[in-house]
């Protein structure tokens, strides 16, 4: 379940904006020497000597900003250069296919990268009505984050505004590569 809850911290924080107790939750984290765990302390150092203000503001400037954040953390974005496009698509087609359905409190469409890394915990703890088996979270893998989002975390952990949120990035882009070599695993 390691995996579910490192694609739900990371849906979490690139989802909204951290309050005061996600701060205290990252802060009271530790991680061991492996590269992961170093990122994750990194993170919980950080979180520790900021205050939610500047976090809010970090977020703002890097995902909202003024008619357009330094970053579009959408699928869409990254694999087309458009938003709305054909990888929204195929991603509305294979939430059908396994079942899942698009929350109704969320405005955002459904390629955001908190919206994927959410559907892939729910795959992997059994949400969405059943455990799909690691050939569905391959698949799925594969084709809406394998494709894209460590290409986000790179420019996520490189972006101007980016402080607590590149210890984030840092954190998702060496998930992700363990990720795509325990799938290329038999």
């Amino acid at each position: 379940m390691l995996r579910a809850q490192l694609y739900q911290m990371l849906s979490h924080f690139l989802g909204n904006p951290p309050s005061q107790k996600d701060l205290d939750n990252l802060a009271a984290m530790s991680g061991d020497s492996s590269p992961l765990g170093e990122a994750i302390a990194s993170l919980s150092t950080i979180a520790g000597k900021t205050d939610v203000v500047l976090v809010a503001q970090e977020y703002q400037d890097l995902f909202i900003g003024v008619g357009r954040g330094a970053l579009l953390p959408f699928a869409s974005y990254y694999l087309t250069g458009f938003l709305h496009e054909k990888p929204l698509a195929v991603l509305r087609q294979d939430m059908e296919r396994l079942g899942i359905a698009r929350r109704a409190d969320v405005k955002i469409p459904e390629d955001h990268i908190a919206t994927i890394f959410e559907m892939m915990a729910g795959m992997i703890e059994g949400k969405y009505g059943t455990v799909y088996d690691l050939d569905e979270q391959r698949e799925f893998f594969n084709k809406h984050i394998g494709s894209w989002a460590k290409h986000f975390m790179t420019d996520l952990e490189g972006a101007k505004a980016s402080i607590l949120y590149a210890a984030l990035g840092t954190i998702g882009r060496i998930f992700l590569d363990i990720e795509e070599v325990a799938f290329t695993m038999d």
